[in-house]
């Protein structure tokens, strides 16, 4: 007899693997949720939990235990590192009933805790990095609390639309700090947990840079990293481009079957790609951009939990060609071990930067994560009956910046740390990772606790791609033997030359970066008659806004928010907007 869906259930079709709770019984659990709907329901003294996941059982994954004293549920990847790791739920109970909070800083990798002791109370927390997200929400006298923002929202009745971020989702791409489109919902916050009623901070995100062999130490750490997660099951795969991070998966990880790379035919990407795999003994896959690589339906969408576009699930429209179980891939290593968000400065000359390069001692924060996280000017144009704003894209942006880093300064006593923690705390990037995990046993490997330990203990001028290079070349001697298409020297400054002057020679061929032209991509698959017929405005903005647009309306839509938004409707171009920077052809 199939169980009686909840309200939940019958508005949000929940996602393949899903942790939702709630700070009460099982009856308030039942008043949201079918317990038939998970895999397991565990319940302590102040929560109840449903976990649905084809990773239960797996060694370093999800995991769950009930006992007298109360219930923990460990969800995504997580290693414990001072014991051998046979009952790690069944650990945490016991030393978060001795210590408090405290005692998650002895698991590593990626994750959601709950725990709920007797002498304790229950919370939710999330890894250093808050790598997986988890949403609360108070409601009919409960906080529940879970993985998919869309069933946390379902449970508030009427949600409704908070407008800064979405102004923060179409200007940046991104939701800053811990906010979510919807007034009800909020994140767990970064490096904290959340009790029935508040929240509190952790200590393990904390910059305390000293000195080391930076270099040496990184490879062993990531030789570490990489034997922890090289016994996960099944035909394992990796998400392969020709640069430098995922590479280390193949020099790493035994029993690898099949590298695939998204790009276009003849790329110099794709053919580095194919080259690592035959060093490395395995097959190659090609997964050639065309219309598949923009993906505009809620099956995709979704994955970017209403506050990450979903422009970087690159991969999503191959589903059907990634037969392997694991599946491994070098992402958030540029962010973690080689200063992703380090300003750097040169000389300016043609309308670039020129050598000699250094970290840029005064940097402009704002125009430097405008131009990280994709600011669209052309958003200025976009409003919506009865909001009046009152400020420049630009403005925002940097009262916004200086919000977020304000909140978390005594993490840091160097701005440069700072722009690293702001770009850890607002990866856009996520949805890759979030739309693989809810496919496949996903491992990121540059998430492993010593290696995040190891970028806070290494000042920002020596976390480096030259130091990341040496370390490489210490994990694996032949790990560069092809090199990486834009990088053919091990320097920063050369390689930066070697670019500049590729695209300055006639009849020379530069490199044309590692994604496809996805403005012509998007022409191609007519995506305007697609999911904007009837709206002649919005058709006239940017590509990238444009998928934007239908990134959050789509994903609004789908939680029934009382006030979701209509594209048609979203788009005012009057007197004040005649000359709109950034419209058709800026990306």
């Amino acid at each position: 007899m199939t169980p009686e869906l909840t309200a939940v259930e019958r508005d949000v079709r929940p996602m393949n693997k899903e942790l939702f709770g709630v700070f009460g019984g099982r009856r308030t659990f039942e008043q949201f949720r079918s317990p038939a709907a998970f895999d397991r329901l565990v319940s302590g003294p102040n929560l109840t939990v449903g976990v649905r996941s084809s990773e239960l059982g797996v060694p370093g994954r999800t995991t769950a235990c009930e006992t007298d004293d109360g219930a923990c549920v460990l969800w995504g990847e997580v290693y414990p590192r001072s014991i051998d790791g046979d009952q790690p739920a069944s650990w945490l109970l016991e030393e978060y009933g001795r210590r408090g909070p405290e005692a998650l800083s002895a698991l590593n990798g990626s994750f959601v805790a709950v725990a709920d002791h007797d002498d304790r109370g229950g919370i939710v927390a999330t890894d250093s990095v808050r790598s997986r997200e988890c949403y609360y929400a108070d409601t009919q006298g409960a906080r529940v609390f879970g993985t998919d923002p869309a069933t946390v929202a379902a449970a508030v009745p009427a949600p409704t639309v908070e407008y800064e971020p979405l102004l923060e989702f179409l200007y940046f791409g991104i939701v800053f700090d811990d906010r979510t489109v919807l007034e009800q919902v909020r994140r767990v916050p970064f490096d904290s947990w959340v009790s029935a009623t508040g929240t509190g901070e952790l200590g393990r995100f904390v910059y305390d840079p000293r000195e080391f062999d930076y270099a040496t130490e990184l490879a062993e750490r990531l030789r570490r990293a990489l034997e922890r997660r090289d016994d996960l099951p099944g035909k394992k795969g990796v998400l392969l481009s020709g640069g430098y991070d995922s590479r280390t998966i193949l020099a790493g990880i035994s029993d690898l079957e099949t590298a695939y790379t998204v790009g276009e035919r003849d790329s110099a990407e794709l053919s580095v790609a194919e080259k690592l795999a035959s060093q490395y003994g395995i097959r190659h896959r090609t997964l050639t951009a065309d219309e598949r690589y923009l993906n505009t339906d809620l099956e995709t969408v979704r994955y970017g939990h209403g506050i990450m576009e979903s422009l970087h699930i690159h991969h999503a429209g191959y589903m059907d060609q990634l037969d392997v179980r694991t599946i491994y891939h070098g992402g958030l290593a540029d962010t973690v071990m080689r200063g992703h968000f380090q300003p750097i400065s040169g000389v300016e000359l043609f309308d670039r930067k020129c050598p000699p390069y250094r970290i840029d001692p005064d940097p402009d924060v704002t125009s430097h994560f405008a131009q990280k996280f994709g600011y669209l000017p052309a958003a200025e144009c976009l409003s919506r009956d009865g909001i009046v704003v009152e400020e420049s894209g630009k403005a925002f942006l940097n009262r916004r910046v200086e919000e977020v880093l304000d909140r978390w300064d005594h993490r840091f006593d160097n701005l440069h740390d700072g722009m690293a923690l702001f770009g850890m705390l607002n990866q856009p990037s996520r949805p890759f990772r979030f739309q693989l995990c809810d496919q496949f046993i996903e491992s990121c490997v540059s998430l492993d606790a010593e290696l995040i330990e190891w970028h806070l203990a290494t000042p920002p001028e020596r976390r480096t791609t030259q130091t990341y290079i040496k370390a490489l070349r210490k994990l694996d001697g032949d790990i560069l033997h092809h090199r990486p298409p834009d990088r053919p020297h091990d320097s920063y400054t050369f390689n930066q030359i070697d670019n500049f002057l590729r695209r300055a020679m006639p009849f020379v061929s530069g490199y044309d970066g590692p994604w496809p032209d996805r403005e012509r991509l998007y022409e191609q698959s007519d995506l305007d008659r697609e999911i904007f017929d009837g709206c002649p405005d919005v058709q006239e903005l940017p590509w990238r806004l444009k998928l934007r647009i239908n990134d959050i309306s789509t994903w609004l839509e789908s939680t029934g928010a009382q006030d979701a938004v209509d594209p048609c409707t979203l788009v005012a171009f009057d007197g004040d907007h005649e000359s709109v920077p950034g419209r058709r052809g800026q990306s």
